[in-house]
């Protein structure tokens, strides 16, 4: 990791019981992934069968960043959970619909839109 780069910060709130806010800053690379994976894999091992990944702050994700997320979305599956992002930044997004992951991964334009989404995926038969 270069000196330019900031480091991963993941901060973890439940803004309902099944329902976790992941908010990931800096980079997610190959040097950062295995923690964000390790913070989403405690989360499904308590309970929490929703994840939803805030990438606001993320300016730049490579593939080990897009195999979390796919592998998150694959455990929450398991247990008829989700997995939604919000408001990848620009670089981000591109990455997500250049590799399709935002054909599989919903995302939202803010926790509210998320947390309604979320809902909705619960309500479903």
């Amino acid at each position: 990791m270069s000196a330019e780069q900031t480091p991963l910060s993941i901060d973890v709130t439940m803004p309902r019981e099944d329902v976790a806010l992941v908010v990931v800053k800096g980079f997610l690379d190959v040097d950062t992934a295995t923690e964000l994976h390790h913070h989403l894999a405690n989360q499904v091992h308590h309970g929490r069968r929703h994840l939803l990944l805030d990438l606001s702050a993320v300016p730049f994700m490579d593939s080990s960043g897009i195999n979390i997320i796919l592998r998150a979305y694959k455990e929450t599956r398991q247990v008829e959970g989700s997995v939604g992002l919000i408001a990848p930044a620009p670089a981000v997004r591109r990455i997500l619909d250049l590799t399709g992951v935002s054909l599989t991964v919903p995302s939202f334009a803010s926790v509210d839109e998320a947390l309604t989404g979320t809902s909705d995926t619960l309500s479903r038969p």
